[in-house]
């Protein structure tokens, strides 16, 4: 099922069978299927190559090798690399300026050769060591190119105690200039694996980096530190929380600055630590009082912050009832409307309907909550007009809120406008769309039983299936599988009087033929 990236669909307590589970509405997201925060969104955040720092000494050589200068240096690495331990500090400075070019180029850095060479024990050494602030910080910048490297390359620099010389750097530099450099390594050693994230937790780095998040700190240093602390969060499985628990205050508090890429990262990684099952994180994440401030966020003028903003919300969402009060209580749900009504990305479109399609998921106050404040028409004009994309994720909140909702709250539903878009979404070539839509007209159809004395005995809501031709395509809906089948001339039989007129199905197809409103049959291979 296409849902959440809290667990794999199979295992997902939230899975579709068939229809609905009315004990398991809330959905959660594949990995896989969310454009909204991956691959440009893991290559900026997972690792940063430094080919320029923000800021660099006066003097600092920011010329870049020649392809013939290249081939020299990389013959001469032996000699570059006994002169890092030369007594004399201008020969050290030389050589480390030298594999830092090296390592800085911009395509294919040598980062190998550099590490077959034997530079990086006494490259740590000058860090760690060396009382020149300049070759401290050269060494440092060729260092945190080797953690942009590979999983191989980056466990030989810890191998080599890199990790343990940059947290010692960030703790007690006195040039902000290795300080920053440190972190900035430390981030990417953090991106490269859980195992190699976790190391650094072990060894007290976030604690070290939080101190580093104040009002009183350079400007680009915090961005930094904030982006690395955001990397100790992330991944799976999640890092331990008692780890990262200290941070979320602090996160907090970040997400009330006024530099964009600040904002954005600490929502990156206020999303990474309420991703998962764990139900007290979630609550410990609420008593700080993040969910108020995510909400302001939700509209804010930067997508790159609008993006993790409502990531969080989805994650609570996904939580228990109590959890989703709190987010409809701090005001989500006029701040995820007038994204729905004002964003024109598919990809955000539809993670907005994902996260209104577990908060329809709840309880009868909190459908009533949708209603009241007009997420209902936002969602029913997705579900009629917008990308194929979008429209499913509609379906699945207008059919969850039908599961659940009440009698009046079902006929202002159907007042709004929702039967028609789910009649046309019955013939589209998505199975799971399919028993979606026909769940959420059952479910309606139901409703409509009870509303049979006051309308000459006569289902109103069948009515209005049949006024829409929702009932012509359900009776077109020939070669569908069995489950699907049984749904639709269960409706036909028991909601429009006809006990022999319904659609069939061959149990023995291998493929399925759909018809669509807009183009005759397609196959689905099921």
């Amino acid at each position: 099922m296409y849902r959440s990236q809290r667990d794999e669909a199979a295992a997902s307590k939230k899975f579709y069978k068939q229809g609905i589970d009315p004990e398991d509405l809330k959905k959660r997201r594949e990995e896989s299927s969310f454009s909204i925060r991956k691959k440009k969104r893991e290559e900026q955040m997972k690792k940063r190559r430094q080919i320029e720092p923000p800021a660099i000494p006066q003097n600092t050589d920011t010329t870049r090798f020649t392809v013939e200068e290249i081939k020299f240096q990389l013959e001469n690495l032996p000699h570059t690399v006994a002169l890092l331990q030369s007594a004399d500090p201008k020969e050290r400075f030389k050589a480390v300026v030298t594999l830092r070019k090296l390592l800085s180029i911009e395509k294919n850095p040598p980062i190998d050769e550099v590490i077959a060479s034997g530079a990086i024990p006494p490259l740590v050494a000058v860090l760690n060591q060396d009382q020149d602030a300049n070759n401290q910080f050269e060494a440092a910048w060729a260092l945190t190119n080797v953690a942009s490297g590979s999983t191989e390359q980056t466990r030989i620099l810890l191998a080599n105690r890199g990790a343990e010389a940059f947290i010692g750097k960030i703790g007690v530099a006195s040039s902000l200039l290795v300080k920053e450099q440190s972190v900035w390594a430390v981030g990417n050693i953090a991106g490269d694996s859980q195992s190699c994230r976790d190391y650094l937790l072990s060894m007290g780095a976030m604690e070290i980096l939080l101190r580093e998040t104040g009002e009183d700190v350079k400007p680009s240093l915090r961005k930094n530190v904030v982006w690395t602390i955001s990397n100790l969060c992330r991944g799976k499985p999640a890092p331990p929380f008692d780890y990262i628990k200290p941070a979320i205050p602090v996160l907090k508090g970040l997400l009330e600055t006024i530099d964009t890429a600040i904002i954005a990262d600490a929502c990156w990684a206020l999303s990474y630590i309420s991703d998962g099952d764990d139900e007290d994180k979630i609550n410990y994440i609420l008593r700080q009082g993040v969910c108020p401030a995510v909400v302001r966020l939700l509209n804010h003028q930067a997508p790159s912050v609008q993006t993790p903003a409502l990531r969080v919300i989805g994650n609570i969402v996904t939580g228990e009832e109590h959890q989703t009060q709190i987010a409809i209580e701090s005001g989500c749900l006029p701040a995820l409307k007038m994204m729905l009504d004002n964003n024109t990305k598919k990809g955000t479109k539809r993670e907005v309907c994902w996260t209104l399609s577990n908060i329809t998921a709840g309880n009868q106050d909190q459908i009533g909550a949708v209603i009241q404040s007009n997420v209902i028409d936002s969602l029913i004009q997705q579900m009629s007009e917008s990308e194929f994309d979008v429209r499913k994720e509609a379906a699945w909140a207008i059919a969850n809120a039908t599961s659940s909702a009440s009698s009046p709250q079902i006929g202002e539903l159907v007042r709004r406008g929702c039967i028609p878009p789910l009649c046309d979404l019955v013939m589209v070539s998505d199975i799971r769309v399919v028993a979606v839509s026909l769940e959420g007209l059952e479910n309606i159809l139901k409703h409509g039983e009870l509303l049979k004395q006051h309308n000459n005995h006569i289902n109103p809501y069948a009515q209005v299936i049949e006024r829409c031709g929702g009932l012509q395509q359900l009776e077109k809906m020939n070669g569908y599988p069995a489950p699907i089948f049984e749904k639709v001339a269960g409706l036909i039989r028991n909601y429009f009087g006809f006990a022999d007129e319904h659609p069939h199905t061959d149990t023995n197809a291998q493929s399925f033929a759909f018809e669509h409103p807009n183009s005759g049959g397609s196959n689905f291979n099921f």
